[in-house]
């Protein structure tokens, strides 16, 4: 898998590529603000993934927050309910990989935390 940041009409998006038999996949995703698409190394250790798939509705704590375990981080939309996905531990939010009105499936890396 190789991470990319693309810049189209001056929107940056984050695109991973999937490497395989030739029926590659890839997923896009286009960052919140300037300081989110945040160069490769700079994402935190931690991962925070999507549940299930659904619309982002708003985020709560964009990178540089600091934040405690169980503090929502972004809010989403899945089979018409509103669900916060919420930090895995004490840290800072290092880069938030999405967008509002974003469209994401399960597993997606939603964003990092330090």
């Amino acid at each position: 898998m190789k991470n990319y940041t693309i810049t189209i009409n001056g929107n940056v998006y984050a695109v991973t590529v999937e490497e395989g038999n030739g029926a590659g996949v890839a997923q896009a995703s286009k960052p919140a603000a300037a300081p989110a698409a945040a160069p490769a190394g700079a994402q935190g250790g931690v991962k925070i993934t999507a549940p299930m798939g659904g619309k982002i509705l708003a985020i709560k704590a964009p990178a540089g927050t600091a934040v405690k375990k169980g503090q929502a981080i972004l809010t989403f939309e899945a089979m018409k309910m509103e669900n916060e996905v919420v930090a895995p531990q004490d840290g800072t939010v290092a880069s938030i990989n999405c967008a509002v009105n974003d469209k994401v499936e399960s597993g997606a890396v939603l964003a990092t935390l330090n």
